[in-house]
């Protein structure tokens, strides 16, 4: 992936009533399309969506399976989307409506989105029907058989509910917890004796607990924006995921004898096999890496880890998943089910995300032991054996001289073309 081209769309957008900035960067599209989330959060920046948008790639490469047959999902190309604002900021959600509003022509074309840190997906979508778009995917919908009927299996798997969470919320956290118990595996630790530490209790790091609580690991410390909660013990998740807020802050009137508040920065330095980072990102630098015990450190969130502090951490033994594999089921997740290789279930959905994603880890995990490398190295390998190959099959977009950039007639493998 080194010598990828640069992004083909990257803006920046000034809201003119807040002054706030926002951002998209489309990396490539595959079949006219992209996919990549939308995040509002203080300090976002343009390098850092285009390093999301470069990821995204990735990670729809890396679910590309070129010798599968019978499948009807077949990947997407790269984008993200970025606001510099405080979620819990009053001018907040305005700020979010003007932004779609701004950003509809290529929504509406090229650019499929839905929640990320910061955004909910219910808030992304009724801030998209005030901007007056029909859906924030609706730019995929001229690759599908059959829209309408797309349109509610996903609406229906949106209204499916696992003790008390959405099936949406879920998803990315079985996929992440399905790649630490490969990587435990691998390494013959049984789940009994593993103990996990999490930064963010939001929709990713409260699924990843939960699947991993019940997998048999113990959930030893959790952080959110108030501090980190612990015990040695074992700390009731399901108790904790009752008690969050709408931004994955724990109650801490929830807290039980023997649970024990600590400094922010705590997670990092817990004594665990297993330290998840599911926040924000950055959130393992130089510096700070030097405090990290863990046996491996699990991407959840996207792009925690600095490049510099994972050569430190590698060269002390610590092996980091990476984000472009772990946290990848969400994105899959919405796939498979518009595209309809899965339906409107639980069991259905977290079947097909375990599978999925013990394969993908188990490929990354294969790749770097034969590599002698790191499995993000690895999974960038990965990702470039297979990017060719796409571009083959379902051709770039940008490379279709013959189409105007919005037009949908001669996108190639639209549905009906042959390609």
């Amino acid at each position: 992936m080194s010598a990828s081209p640069a992004p083909l769309i990257s803006l920046t957008w000034t809201d003119h009533v807040t002054g706030v900035e926002g951002f998209l960067v489309v990396d490539r599209l595959v079949r006219g399309v992209s996919s990549g989330g939308l995040r509002m959060r203080r300090g976002c920046t343009l390098p850092e969506v285009a390093g999301l948008a470069r990821g995204m790639t990735m990670k729809e490469a890396l679910h590309f399976d070129p010798d599968a047959t019978g499948v009807r999902y077949i990947p997407l190309g790269g984008a993200k989307g970025g606001i510099d604002c405080d979620p819990r900021d009053p001018a907040a959600y305005g700020v979010l409506v003007r932004f779609l509003r701004a950003m509809r022509p290529y929504v509406e074309t090229v650019w499929t989105t839905g929640e990320d840190l910061g955004l909910s997906q219910e808030v992304v979508d009724r801030a998209a029907a005030e901007a007056g778009l029909v859906s924030t995917v609706q730019a995929v919908y001229p690759l599908l058989e059959d829209p309408e009927a797309a349109r509610r299996r996903l609406a229906e798997a949106f209204a499916v509910t696992v003790g008390g969470v959405g099936l949406d919320s879920l998803v990315g956290g079985c996929g992440v917890a399905e790649s630490t118990l490969a990587a435990l595996d691998r390494a013959g630790v049984a789940y009994r004796d593993a103990r996990v530490s999490l930064q963010g209790f939001g929709t990713m790091g409260g699924a990843t607990a939960r699947f991993l609580s019940q997998a048999g690991l113990t959930v030893v410390a959790v952080a959110d924006v108030r501090g980190t909660v612990a015990n040695p013990d074992g700390l009731d998740v399901e108790a904790l995921i009752a008690s969050r807020d709408a931004y994955g802050t724990m109650d801490r009137e929830a807290l039980r004898d023997g649970d024990s508040e600590l400094p922010g920065d705590a997670w990092l330095s817990a004594d665990v096999d297993v330290l998840i980072p599911s926040a924000v990102s950055y959130a393992v630098d130089p510096v700070n890496q030097a405090s990290v015990r863990a046996r491996w450190v699990v991407e959840a969130a996207n792009m925690p880890v600095l490049p510099e502090a994972e050569a430190l951490l590698a060269a002390r033994g610590i092996t980091v998943l990476p984000d472009v594999v772990v946290n990848s089921g969400t994105n899959a997740w919405w796939w498979w089910t518009l595209f309809g290789d899965i339906g409107a279930d639980a069991e259905e959905a977290f079947a097909h995300t375990r599978r999925s994603m013990r394969t993908l880890m188990g490929g990354v995990l294969d790749r770097a032991a034969r590599d002698d490398c790191t499995p993000r190295a690895a999974a960038h390998a990965l990702a470039a054996d297979r990017l060719p190959l796409m571009a083959e099959r379902f051709g770039w977009y940008e490379e279709d001289a013959s189409a105007g950039p919005w037009d949908h007639s001669t996108r190639p493998g639209r549905p009906g073309t042959g390609t």
